[in-house]
């Protein structure tokens, strides 16, 4: 298997930044925004952004965790069950702008799976979507990020992977871009 990075420590940290800015730039004080990050892997990436917001902002930002499992389109089609996560929304969404968080936008299912979630929870004012990693040219759905991260071309034997400090055993943030064998 052969491992490229995409995204070391420091460029991680100087895209999630510059994410962030384009966020309060767009929704200013985020008087009536919320952060909806997918689970599982979009709700790390979902933190980061809620951390560094709260620090320019020096104010609380909303924060949900959306869980998509059984919204999705290959939920009894795959050979093992799927694990569904933990959905925590302790607002309201109806009238608020939501911002989806997700590490990977792939082939666009996950987003619709999210937008199916989502609205069991309220009518939002808005929708706008946030990626890490925007895959070129892998959509299955026309669905494209509003706030992208890093676009990257690849094939669709190759898999992107977001490691986070602490989390499975990762030893350092980190994107990685690897090549399936066979």
């Amino acid at each position: 298997m052969d491992k490229k990075i995409i995204l070391d420590k420091k460029m991680l940290a100087i895209t999630i930044d510059r994410l962030c800015q384009e966020l309060i730039e767009n929704h200013g004080n985020f008087d009536n925004t919320v952060l909806l990050g997918l689970q599982p892997r979009g709700v790390f990436l979902a933190e980061r952004i809620q951390t560094r917001l709260q620090e320019f902002l020096k104010k609380p930002i909303k924060l949900g965790k959306l869980d998509i499992t059984f919204h999705r389109d290959d939920f009894r089609r795959r050979s093992e069950p799927l694990k569904a996560s933990k959905t925590e929304v302790p607002f309201l969404i109806e009238g608020n702008k939501v911002i989806l968080v997700d590490d990977v936008l792939f082939t666009g299912r996950s987003v619709r799976a999210a937008l199916d979630a989502m609205v069991t929870f309220g009518r939002p004012q808005g929708v706008e979507l946030l990626a890490l990693i925007d895959r070129k040219y892998t959509r299955d759905l026309p669905i494209q990020a509003d706030y992208v991260g890093k676009q990257i071309n690849s094939m669709l034997s190759q898999k992107v992977i977001v490691d986070w400090k602490g989390l499975e055993n990762a030893k350092e943030d980190c994107v990685w871009l690897i090549n399936q064998e066979g």
